[in-house]
């Protein structure tokens, strides 16, 4: 990561993170957040993250050292963690007596210039409450649309109205709530709050990248004729990866890989059985950008995406994406040209019957290179520094 110069004119800001997911965990929000991180860091700003206790007590900025910035870091202030019953695979920290206790205690001694909670509704209270206590800008920023996970979950649809409830009311504190596409703004809105602002996606094209050659290599059919499918998430009802199962059973030209772990991994297993179906568990860096150029269509059944950071992933890879029809994904996706899109089971097998082939070979290829011209103008400096002026603009009180 290049060095990045203050602004003229501008101070560093003390930035105080408060998140519900970090790593070592892995998904879109940890992708996101930790891009921010790096860029914060290395533009000469100080940042202290609070975030469930996971043994991990320093984020250290991911590119390499050097003599002149000799490891920059920020350190991580770890909550005691529980597992709860929606979710078990992934521990997380209520918003307990310590809790609101770690956070004031960060807040009193690192006396930051602005809070940014992510994704308040557990641990994300803390900073809430911490910023109205102390009268911190607060920057509320809108990853994940639980409300619509949570009705995926039988057990738990019950509580999905009071989640959003919840939202509504942590948010409302915020003097800017930051989301990840212009749907999730309408969304937003609906919802009563104010001070809505989108901040651009972001995908990294030098570890995601068709070939070694600027320009993306045609996609394959396999020595068997079959079409390579790749799916990269988190392993959860609400990702609709059980709408694939009828079609795997049936065809015997597709292959699938799943990437990635979550509580439904043993379901879809089972699901999946007897199926050119195999799952690789979670990849990271080279070993998950090889993955995508070595696939021919990143297919992704999920409709209640915020924004989906795998599609871009997908598409820097030159790997064209087949994804379900929906607010989002009509953002990143121009139906045809760099990418494919479609609603029911229907029109997602009449898709990959085009996508099979000669003709589809081709087609794909043509897709692919246009997929990744779209991704090459979205870089994470651009996206995190959104954040940055929104950071701004809410100690100004705009």
């Amino acid at each position: 990561m290049a060095q990045v110069k203050l602004r003229a004119g501008e101070a560093p800001l003390k930035v105080l993170l408060v998140t519900e997911t970090f790593v070592p965990s892995v998904d879109g929000v940890v992708t996101r957040l930790s891009h921010l991180v790096d860029h914060l860091l290395t533009e000469g700003h100080e940042v202290e993250i609070i975030a469930p206790g996971l043994g991990v007590e320093k984020y250290q900025v991911a590119s390499e050292p050097t003599k002149l910035r000799p490891g920059l870091s920020a350190p991580i202030h770890g909550a005691r963690t529980v597992h709860v019953p929606f979710y078990p695979s992934r521990p997380w920290s209520l918003p307990t007596p310590s809790a609101h206790r770690l956070t004031e205690r960060v807040v009193r001694e690192f006396r930051p210039d602005v809070i940014h909670a992510a994704q308040p509704i557990l641990l994300g209270q803390t900073a809430v409450r911490a910023a109205r206590r102390y009268r911190i800008p607060l920057v509320a920023s809108y990853h994940t649309n639980l409300p619509a996970y949570l009705s995926r979950y039988r057990a738990w649809a019950w509580s999905a109205p009071i989640i959003a409830q919840a939202t509504q009311r942590l948010h409302r504190g915020a003097a800017v709530n930051a989301v990840t596409s212009e749907a999730m703004r309408e969304e937003a809105r609906s919802m009563g709050l104010e001070h809505v602002e989108v901040v651009r996606r972001a995908v990294d094209t030098r570890l995601f990248h068709p070939a070694e050659s600027p320009t993306p290599a045609p996609p394959h059919d396999d020595r068997q004729g079959r079409l390579k499918l790749l799916f990269v998430g988190r392993l959860a009802a609400e990702k609709d990866l059980i709408r694939l199962v009828p079609l795997m059973r049936r065809r015997d030209d597709l292959e699938l890989t799943i990437v990635g772990e979550g509580p439904q991994r043993a379901t879809l297993e089972r699901e999946f059985r007897g199926t050119r179906t195999q799952f690789a568990g979670v990849l990271r860096g080279e070993a998950l950008a090889q993955t995508y150029r070595d696939h021919d269509l990143f297919v992704f059944p999920s409709v209640t995406e915020t924004l989906g950071l795998v599609l871009l992933e997908a598409m820097a890879s030159g790997l064209p994406p087949l994804a379900a029809r929906s607010g989002p994904t009509m953002e990143q996706i121009v139906d045809g040209e760099t990418g494919f899109l479609f609603g029911s089971e229907t029109e997602l097998e009449q898709r990959l019957n085009v996508l099979v082939g000669k003709r589809g070979v081709e087609l794909r290829a043509s897709v692919a290179a246009a997929a990744r011209r779209e991704a090459e103008k979205h870089s994470w400096v651009a996206a995190s520094e959104d954040f940055v002026d929104l950071y701004r603009r809410a100690i100004r009180g705009e």
